[in-house]
């Protein structure tokens, strides 16, 4: 079966297409990526403006012509913060739908962390042991934490990194002013989640799960993503601190030329390393552990598992009663 991923966010909308069956890994087929820039298009009332829900819509219709040349079977089609928690979501929603005949769904935070933790512990095993999840999106950021394929504690935090550029970053490049407020805003926020996280003892492995991640990786010496997904890569707090004092200083036309930053990245890169910093700090983790797995991942994988639960379930019984001497009673077993 050939699934279509349609991930419609902050700055692009990027259908990622991969051969699926039950029982095996998703396999990465082709990827398209449309930029939509729509961090530019948020108006001051939260909601995005009529050029932002085109380019929007534009993107999504040309992702979709791809869907149907590349021979998907399905499509799940859907979108995070940045449109999520506009103020007019649902005009941009139907405007989507005038463009392109889908009208993608919204998961709330609460998914996108639970899907995310889904996939990191498909990737890891059950080796892992108690994982810890960091994701940090364009309008989000989601924690999880757990054993098992579904995690105890799931959050989402209003801290995704172009929403904080749009909030506290005017300057280009930043004032000293600008960057000690954001990040002290980012510790109270994350005051409450961590100490909640921390209550439950040390995770075992703590892995950061997405393309902010990733870039931050890169730049503090990571392998490049061309070298595979197989290639163990990691993110060190002091190695970050370096990272961000660099960026800190140069504009954001700089940044784009450095390895790993997009030009549609280059402005939030900064955000998105403060907010990493500020979570290993309040979490006590000197480093973590890059997946290649994460949102797109957690949802096919989500999808096979509906697919094997709707195959017909072995016969299994339950064992006869037994009397407290050991003897067994003599009633029938039931099916469950």
């Amino acid at each position: 079966m050939r699934l279509g991923l349609l991930d419609i966010g902050s700055n692009s909308a990027q259908l990622q297409i991969v051969e699926a069956a039950v029982g095996a890994p998703p396999l990465p087929v082709h990827a398209i990526r449309v930029p939509t820039r729509l961090a530019d298009e948020v108006q001051p009332d939260g909601s995005l403006s009529v050029a932002g829900a085109d380019r929007a819509a534009n993107a999504v219709a040309t992702a979709v012509d791809a869907a149907y040349r590349y021979g998907v079977d399905r499509l799940f089609p859907f979108v995070t913060a940045a449109i999520r928690d506009a103020e007019n979501r649902d005009v941009v929603l139907d405007r989507i739908v005038q463009a392109s005949g889908i009208r993608p769904e919204y998961l709330s935070g609460d998914q996108e962390a639970r899907l995310t933790y889904l996939a990191v512990h498909a990737w890891y095993g059950w080796s892992a042991g108690r994982l810890l999840v960091l994701d940090i999106g364009g309008g989000s950021m989601e924690l999880a934490l757990g054993r098992n394929t579904d995690p105890d504690i799931a959050l989402s935090l209003p801290l995704g990194a172009n929403r904080l550029t749009r909030r506290y970053l005017e300057s280009d490049p930043p004032t000293s002013k600008e960057l000690k407020r954001m990040r002290r805003d980012v510790r109270d926020t994350l005051g409450d989640a961590s100490d909640r996280l921390k209550w439950e003892g040390d995770p075992h492995v703590t892995v950061g799960a997405s393309k902010t991640f990733k870039q931050l990786a890169r730049l503090t010496g990571s392998p490049a993503q061309r070298k595979g997904p197989f290639v163990a890569r990691t993110l060190r707090r002091d190695d970050l601190h370096r990272v961000i004092e660099k960026l800190a200083g140069m504009p954001a036309q700089h940044r784009s030329r450095l390895p790993g930053v997009s030009e549609s990245r280059a402005r939030q890169v900064l955000a998105g390393a403060i907010v990493a910093d500020c979570a290993m700090t309040a979490l006590d983790l000197d480093s973590l552990e890059i997946s290649p797995w994460a949102l797109r991942e957690g949802i096919v994988l989500r999808h096979l598992s509906s697919l094997a639960d709707d195959r017909d379930a072995l016969p299994l019984q339950t064992l006869p009663a037994r009397s407290e001497d050991g003897a067994t009673v003599t009633t029938l077993p039931k099916q469950i």
